[in-house]
């Protein structure tokens, strides 16, 4: 029952509210064959009579860490996942046809590996509609602020997945947003030894 459990618990459904009702398919069977790898370190041992300890630790990728705080997301930040998700298919998909098995194992541990982060990312994902109102910031708004060194900075709240501090948005989870929230124009919190006035809200 436990193996048909485990075997089970490969296949990865999205959420069906999110537009994802369709059967995200079986990981391949190279991945399976990880897992059970990582399990038994006998199966460890005549793994290498195949190839070498190097191209094993190539194969065996650890998982990108799940955040622990509530997956929320933006209608663009859910788009984005699912972007991630079919290029990270077609990547897989093109080094599965690699002939040589050593260098096809290599090619396609980084490809699944993002399958499985993006596939549970979407799982979990609660997409957040955009704010209706901007007498506060909260998650998707869009805020500017003074520091006291008069540089004046624009970032809109979003989710951990989208979140790009250079192209000018945060994580709702990062300290800057989380000081923010809540906030009005004309307030003032304090950040890092510096006080930051909340000067517009869109």
């Amino acid at each position: 029952m436990k193996a048909a459990a485990d075997e089970a618990g490969l296949a990865v459904r999205a959420r069906s509210m999110y537009g994802f009702d369709r059967d995200l398919g079986q990981l391949p069977i190279s991945y399976k064959c990880a897992l059970r790898l990582k399990r038994s370190p006998r199966l460890a041992v005549a793994f290498t009579k195949e190839e070498s300890f190097e191209t094993a630790s190539e194969t065996l990728l650890p998982d990108r860490p799940v955040s622990p705080h509530p997956n929320l997301v933006t209608e663009a930040g859910l788009k984005a996942l699912e972007l991630q998700l079919q290029q990270a298919r077609e990547a897989y998909d093109a080094a599965s046809i690699i002939e040589d098995v050593n260098e096809r194992r290599r090619q396609t541990a980084n490809p699944l590996r993002d399958l499985r982060y993006l596939a549970a990312r979407l799982r979990t994902a609660q997409l957040v509609p955009y704010p209706t109102s901007s007498d506060t910031v909260t998650f998707g708004n869009t805020v500017t602020f003074r520091r006291d060194d008069a540089r004046v900075q624009t970032y809109r709240i979003v989710g951990e997945d989208e979140a790009d501090p250079k192209a000018g948005s945060i994580s709702y989870v990062s300290p800057v947003a989380r000081l923010l929230m809540g906030k009005a124009v004309g307030d003032v919190v304090e950040a890092g030894g510096q006080e930051l006035e909340i000067i517009a809200i869109a």
